[in-house]
């Protein structure tokens, strides 16, 4: 009996040891939150869509990546109002999301164990956690819940510890510090809801790589972020090939369409409605003789989009 008492003591035990939330969330929670998503993967469960995508969203308009994630039912995925580091700039990135909230001692002191055994530096602050955890391409987004004074999430110091892990930059719904030493930072970009001298206080980090909000988006970890001087728009990572594929067409289309109307071959009225068979014909016939070399896609990735029927006129 006490063998059997002692056994199930040990299953309670390694039951809820398992189940404990870290402060960031395990492979298994990422995969379920991404479970669509059937690439490559890192280590820590977050999709990794691959570098050559990114580059090629960089071309991609807020407005047709808008326009695509409604079509298909996402409604939720964009924020502008923002300030930018360099607004003349184009960021794409996969995300690492985290969380901040107001201070409270005995919720720190339990963030604080947590990040000890999951070894992380327990000596400095905690918002350095995320930073020592981006890889190459990725992107730090982190709610700070819209606060300015005392909300700031980095300086210089910090700022360049993500450059240096992620080549990327940053996007905060909070503030930073320091933005001279951070627009010293060749190559580095970000976007925040403000900036102050003050340093960051009676703020904590709580979640890293949980679901988090962005003003009016929900953001998942490994979601795909288009950030320019008009907005951000986070993208679940299984949608972002056929959306940058079916952005490129309807680029594609605009550049047909701007042509004829200057040809005066058909009205504006006929190009800004539906099309007919007959210039969807042309269309096609005009892409055609478009030069492999200028096109954002492979040609067979052109025709196959085409033929599948999916294609926006």
């Amino acid at each position: 009996m006490n063998k059997k008492i002692l056994l199930l003591a040990i299953c309670l035990f390694s039951f809820f040891q398992v189940k404990s939330q870290g402060v960031a969330s395990t492979p298994k929670y990422i995969k379920e939150l991404t479970k669509d998503w059937q690439g490559e993967r890192f280590e820590d469960g977050r999709p990794k869509v691959s570098d050559a995508l990114l580059k090629r969203m960089k071309n991609i308009q807020i407005e047709e990546a808008w326009g695509y994630l409604r079509g298909k039912g996402y409604h939720n995925q964009y924020e502008g109002e923002w300030e930018i580091l360099h607004s003349d700039s184009v960021m794409t990135g996969r995300v690492v999301t985290v969380q901040y909230m107001p201070l409270r001692p005995d919720y720190k002191e339990l963030v604080k164990q947590k990040g000890a055994k999951e070894k992380r530096d327990t000596i400095g602050g905690s918002n350095s956690w995320p930073i020592q955890m981006l890889k190459p391409g990725d992107v730090y987004v982190a709610d700070g819940y819209n606060r300015i004074i005392d909300g700031t999430l980095i300086g210089s110091n910090l700022g360049n510890a993500i450059y240096t892990n992620s080549q990327n930059g940053y996007i905060f719904y909070g503030s930073v510090r320091d933005v001279a030493g951070l627009l010293d930072i060749e190559g580095f970009n970000g976007w925040h809801k403000g900036s102050d001298p003050s340093y960051l206080a009676e703020q904590m980090l709580t979640n890293i790589n949980t679901p988090i909000r962005i003003g009016r988006a929900i953001v998942l970890p490994g979601d795909v972020v288009l950030a320019n001087a008009h907005g951000t728009i986070f993208i679940p990572a299984h949608l972002a090939d056929e959306l940058v594929l079916s952005s490129e067409i309807v680029g594609l289309r605009d550049q047909f369409g701007f042509q004829r109307l200057r040809e005066k071959r058909y009205t504006a009225g006929q190009i800004d409605t539906k099309w007919t068979d007959e210039i969807k014909a042309d269309f096609r016939d005009w892409l055609k003789k478009y030069p492999d070399s200028k096109l954002p896609m492979t040609r067979k990735e052109l025709n196959d989009y085409l033929n599948s029927g999916k294609a926006r006129y």
